[in-house]
């Protein structure tokens, strides 16, 4: 009677070792196994398929029949796919190999795009997804597992966070070319005096400016427009609607072009760190380990010495 489901990899090897090795006792030492356990998994093979695998012959060489053909093809097959799974096992421990979900705050996607084309071509075996948002969105994909790391400015004080500096997040004050901030000594009046752009509620860099502004200003008022992206203020800045506070490596590439002016003011530019960071008590996947410590040791190639420049 038929049985195939009942086959197993133990009767598989027995068959391809006697095969590979010409005799049941020999296939019994490569197996390190004894001769009866050998002959007993091909009995049972036979049995299962409800056919004889093995011929043998009055020398006492075996052959293969159709059906023991048959089955050695399909042993071959298994062993092959065995060792391919653990091989890509392999490079999933070692974080060669998997899937990394990256969270990135909107400021952040200035140049860590770059970090993950370079990425791709270093680590091809492991896919990466990006996630931008706000701080409070990406805080909160953290939270919920949606990502595995994110890059942002300053870490969260909740949840708990282990952070890695990855390098500088100079915040500058830009105004269009012309302003009249660009002359003169900025004084807090003359701040005050200004409409500012700000992002959306939740975004890192709108606290940065609200804070900068409540010391600077002794927490006088002052008049501000509210703007979704960071694309928008800038275009916003360039009509001529308001200056805002923004990251250098949101600005660079205006400000090297001379579509946007810094303004030299005191307390300017506020230097932060980008950081990379994961969940605590979270176990960490080794591909996003992986990523996290690529991100570190490779930011030099895409993140500018904006301190340097705006400093």
């Amino acid at each position: 009677m038929d049985h195939i489901d009942a086959i197993t990899l133990k009767q598989l090897r027995a068959l391809a070792a006697i095969v590979r090795n010409g005799s049941l006792t020999a296939a019994a030492g490569a197996l390190r196994v004894t001769p009866p356990a050998v002959s007993t998994q091909l009995r049972t093979l036979e049995s299962n398929v409800g056919a004889p695998v093995l011929l043998r012959g009055p020398d006492g060489k075996v052959a293969l029949t159709p059906a023991g053909e048959e089955l050695l093809a399909a042993a071959h097959a298994i062993e092959t796919r065995l060792a391919l799974s653990r091989a890509r096992l392999k490079a999933l421990a070692e974080g060669r190999s998997g899937h990394v979900a990256l969270g990135v705050v909107s400021t952040a996607k200035y140049f860590v795009p770059g970090l993950v084309a370079i990425a791709r071509t270093e680590m091809p075996d492991v896919s990466i997804a990006l996630r931008v948002g706000n701080r409070e969105e990406t805080i909160a994909a953290l939270i919920s597992g949606e990502t595995d790391l994110a890059v942002m400015g300053r870490p969260p004080v909740a949840p708990d966070v282990v952070s890695e500096p990855i390098g500088p997040n100079p915040h500058v004050l830009v105004a269009p070319p012309g302003h009249r901030l660009l002359s003169g000594t900025v004084t807090a009046a003359r701040l005050g005096a200004e409409t500012f752009l700000l992002r959306e509620q939740g975004s890192g860099t709108r606290i940065l400016t609200e804070r900068f502004l409540d010391e600077s200003l002794g927490g006088r008022t002052y008049d501000s427009v509210e703007l979704g992206t960071n694309e928008t203020i800038k275009q916003g800045v360039m009509a001529g609607l308001g200056v805002a506070i923004l990251s250098g490596n949101t600005v660079l590439g205006e400000v090297t072009t001379g579509r946007l002016a810094v303004v030299r003011a005191p307390g300017l530019p506020i230097v932060r760190q980008w950081f990379v960071v994961h969940l605590e008590g979270r176990p960490v996947a080794p591909a996003a380990a992986t990523l996290a410590r690529f991100i570190v040791e490779n930011r030099a190639r895409v993140l500018p010495d904006a301190a340097g420049l705006f400093g």
